[in-house]
């Protein structure tokens, strides 16, 4: 059974575009895949804690020597790289918040790149000391911009440093299907906004009915490099 992990991380509730574009998503995936499950998890209205001295203390001890308080330092780490780890396809409304990611969700990317769970380190090997742990996993990450142009050769480019940060990170712990549907034009509104998110909407839609074997035929053209 394919299951899906869902994650919205706007703090915006009716006025966020990347709920509105994932849960569109999410509708006609189950359309298409009846048996699939689904995890939601709202990082937007429920945030997670940073990181702190004891939780780096803890994820950097080895398990079987870690106290009670390490263990319950990681709780909620292991709960989300378990989330992380069961799914096949994750899906994460992002929006785009001073030319990178939003704190909440650089938040929950810390919680899950975890030595030990999502890469293994090795000291002794000076050439490649880091090893991906995760496998055949697909990210569809939705964003909301403000301006536009931020895509490839887009007049904004130079400042997107969400999109290439969310492929580094993803592919560090071996996530390399990373695909970018982006809505544009918030700021200015009006039809250049209307005409962008009808644009994502439109690729949600496909992406969310590719049956397996399409998706074969198609996962070439759509990875973020």
């Amino acid at each position: 059974m394919t299951h899906l992990l869902h994650l919205d991380s706007s703090p915006r509730s009716d006025r966020s575009h990347t709920r509105r574009l994932t849960a569109e998503f999410v509708q006609r995936w189950q359309d298409v895949h009846p048996d699939g499950g689904v995890t939601y998890r709202d990082i937007g209205r429920n945030p997670l804690p940073h990181v702190t001295e004891s939780w780096i203390s803890a994820a950097f001890t080895p398990p079987n020597q870690r106290s009670a308080a390490m263990q319950h330092a990681l709780r909620l780490s292991d709960e989300l790289v378990d989330e992380f780890m069961q799914a096949d396809l994750i899906l994460a409304g992002i929006p785009f918040y001073n030319f990178g990611m939003p704190s909440g969700f650089k938040a929950y990317i810390d919680q899950i790149v975890r030595v030990g769970r999502t890469f293994s380190f090795d000291p002794l090997n000076k050439k490649t000391p880091y090893t991906p742990l995760v496998h055949g996993k697909r990210m569809i990450a939705v964003i909301s911009r403000g301006d536009g142009g931020y895509g490839p050769g887009g007049r904004n480019q130079q400042y997107n440093h969400l999109d290439p940060h969310l492929a580094t990170v993803l592919r560090f712990i071996g996530v390399v299907d990373l695909q970018i549907v982006a809505a544009e034009n918030d700021e200015y509104g009006g039809a250049d906004l209307d005409k962008s998110l009808e644009s994502a909407c439109r690729q949600l839609r496909g992406l969310a009915s590719e049956t397996k074997s399409h998706r074969q035929e198609v996962v070439g053209s759509n990875r973020v490099p």
